[in-house]
């Protein structure tokens, strides 16, 4: 959602503040691992229980994930395995993150947020899977109430407030929901005649 309402207004912006050698910025697809890598750094952090240190580094690895594709667009650099490996990565760094969450919450014997942590990788996993399913058979299914973007906005404000299991909760439940809205959109767009 808010990718798609952004649509790269804010490219010109983050490419100015991305790193740069010789006049251009580092190659994209060093930026998209070194995100992934800030992530995992991140679950760690989770894990060992300093929460607001993890949201901070959460968000430092967000906008690794922005300014890959900033710059990638910037300088004319996007290509196939570019697309293909910020996508994959973006998966583990998702991962990487709520795996930390769902250890501290173990640590800490807080069973249902276990549970509830471990319902959201699910949905956060298969968000982006349905996507990418639907668009073999459609033309576009970037519809949902909380893609990528949102989640980390989500998690971050949760560990810098305070509030991370209330975060996790939101997570569990719209990242779900934004998977069913994946399907009934793909249902509807298959099916011509629900629309008539």
């Amino acid at each position: 959602m808010l990718s798609s309402w952004l649509n790269h207004r804010l490219d010109p912006i983050i490419y100015k503040l991305s790193p740069k050698k010789s006049n251009h910025a580092l190659h994209p697809n060093l930026l998209t691992i070194m995100g992934c890598l800030i992530n995992l750094a991140a679950g760690v952090i989770f894990s060992l229980g300093f929460i607001l240190w993890g949201g901070i580094l959460l968000l430092v690895g967000g906008f690794f994930d922005m300014m890959d594709g900033a710059v990638a667009r910037q300088e004319s650099r996007v290509t196939p395995f570019g697309g293909f490996l910020d996508s994959v990565l973006d998966r583990y760094a998702d991962q990487f993150v709520l795996f930390g969450v769902l250890v501290y919450f173990a640590r800490q014997q807080a069973i249902p947020w276990v549970i509830m942590t471990g319902i959201a990788i699910i949905g956060s996993t298969i968000t982006p899977y349905a996507r990418a399913r639907a668009e073999n058979i459609i033309d576009d299914c970037r519809v949902g109430i909380l893609e990528r973007p949102e989640r980390v906005i989500v998690l971050a404000t949760g560990a810098l407030s305070g509030y991370l299991p209330y975060a996790i909760l939101v997570i569990m439940v719209l990242a779900n929901i934004t998977v069913l809205q994946r399907i009934y959109h793909t249902y509807r767009e298959t099916h011509p005649q629900v629309n008539s």
